[in-house]
């Protein structure tokens, strides 16, 4: 389901965000699937059981997961879903330029443009 990529700058804990969003938005993970307890995917992905537990906090706070106690933790059903994916996908997309240097002036820039272009 996840993957550590070392090269990768993304620290650890947005890399595993980001590919449990990547699969609510793309239908690899319907609302409803049950996803690894934490210490269950950091035992699988060799990271600490915090790495973990952060993305899983992001992601209930993003409304992306659900948390249901002894349970575990689910992909939610999502509301308002396509306001909720451009939410998603815009964080993403500041995050990533960010980690890469760039500006959020030449974010703003580059999303203007394309807007026009598409």
């Amino acid at each position: 389901m996840v993957r550590i990529d070392p090269q990768d700058p993304t620290p650890p804990f947005e890399q595993i965000r980001a590919q449990i969003v990547a699969g609510s938005l793309d239908g690899s993970l319907p609302a409803g699937t049950r996803i690894p307890t934490v210490r269950g995917l950091a035992a699988e992905l060799e990271v600490a059981a915090g790495t973990v537990a952060k993305a899983y906090r992001r992601l209930e706070e993003d409304g992306i997961i659900e948390t249901r106690g002894r349970s575990g933790s689910v992909i939610a059903a999502s509301g308002d879903s396509s306001r909720q994916q451009i939410e998603l996908l815009t964080r993403e997309l500041v995050t990533r330029a960010r980690q890469l240097g760039v500006t959020d002036a030449q974010v703003r820039d580059t999303l203007e443009a394309t807007l026009t272009q598409v």
